[in-house]
């Protein structure tokens, strides 16, 4: 599979929802297998929060591979011996992508708190943007999960002749309370970290230890995308062998679990981001710019794919099902799909045996 990473720069004006401009920026950009001649073979590939452009393949000398591997790729499910796959990092995020720590040009400070706030239908202005200056024009399909799956449906909505399909994993038309409460969680433990100093930290501050804000944030943030049932067939009630079950501070497996991921997370991801990030989320709504959701829907003219699982308690199936109901009742082509899974949220990255002949099937 031939991978190219690059950065494009943009000079021209990002104008943003809120109002306020973004410019200049750059945008990272993966992209995967080989262009055809009419350029009729490009997917669009959109990730979730924490997600980046490194979406397939592994760099020389790294041994992780992209974070959809498993789909994407010679004779897999996004075939990249047919197809063109484009996979870019959001603005705002922290991959190489202009976002909080990028310079505020014309100085070499970083925006920190004066980058704008950005939302969904922003990041998906700014790949158009992209796409525009790689010369497409009109994509075989939108693909995205989670946060990518909304800008898969944002995609589908504000331009309706862009996309031939649209497929969306483990989204929704619209963030619920139940989320924002998660991700609050998540912004109050870093902005009241005295390490977050307000926002005014230098470059990689946190590389070395990361930010314990952030960290335990991300607990809450790794709870919602499990499930009780995954979380049981995972640990169990088992304890940490070499602590006692009687120390204070003693732990479950459970609890070991969420200690090493979530300092991991907090070494690699900027803190800024992740509050920029999580703010798109909280304030998606498909709906937003137009009369109604109703609306927003008829506007769509591509064969929608909608998949959710059933165990997802951060956005649940019934808000896909909501979506399906609507284009049903307007007579527009979908298809809908909930995936028996125990693993919760994350299933649209770890369960890829239960829809990627789905995927398939769409694509061929």
């Amino acid at each position: 599979m031939k991978i190219e990473t690059k950065i494009a720069h943009f000079s021209s004006p990002l104008y943003l929802e809120s109002g306020r401009i973004l410019e200049p920026y750059e945008i990272a950009y993966e992209t995967y297998g080989e262009l055809n001649e009419d350029r009729s073979n490009v997917i669009l590939v959109c990730h979730a929060l924490s997600g980046s452009h490194h979406a397939a393949g592994v760099y020389e000398g790294d041994r992780k591979a992209g974070w959809w591997d498993g789909l994407i790729g010679d004779g897999k499910a996004v075939d990249t011996t047919k197809y063109f796959v484009v996979c870019s990092n959001t603005i705002g995020s922290c991959f190489g992508s202009t976002g909080p720590m990028s310079n505020n040009y014309p100085s070499y400070e970083p925006y920190r708190l004066k980058f704008p706030v950005v939302t969904i239908k922003d990041m998906v202005r700014a790949q158009m943007q992209l796409l525009s200056d790689l010369g497409i024009y009109h994509v075989r399909a939108i693909i995205g999960g989670s946060m990518g799956g909304m800008q898969a449906l944002q995609f589908a909505v504000d331009y309706p002749n862009f996309a031939d399909e649209i497929i969306s994993l483990a989204a929704t038309y619209a963030t619920r309370p139940w989320t924002i409460a998660f991700n609050k969680v998540a912004m109050e433990a870093i902005r009241k970290d005295p390490r977050f100093k307000h926002g005014n930290y230098a470059r990689d501050a946190f590389k070395e230890e990361g930010l314990d804000g952030l960290a335990i944030g991300r607990i809450a943030g790794h709870i919602s995308y499990l499930s009780p049932e995954s979380m049981d067939k995972k640990f169990g009630r088992n304890y940490v062998s070499n602590d006692g079950l009687f120390e204070l501070f003693g732990r479950y497996e459970v609890e070991r679990y969420m200690e090493y991921n979530t300092a991991n997370f907090a070494r690699m991801f900027d803190p800024l981001s992740y509050l920029y990030i999580v703010k798109a989320i909280n304030t998606f709504n498909l709906s937003r710019g137009y009369d109604s959701l109703h609306d927003a829907i008829l506007r769509i003219k591509a064969r929608v794919h909608l998949i959710s699982f059933k165990t997802d308690y951060l956005f649940f199936p019934c808000e896909m099902e909501h979506i399906a109901k609507m284009l049903e009742r307007n007579g527009q082509s979908y298809s809908y799909k909930e995936v028996e899974s125990d693993y919760g949220h994350d299933a649209f990255l770890v369960e890829l045996d239960k829809f990627e002949e789905d995927i398939r099937s769409v694509l061929s």
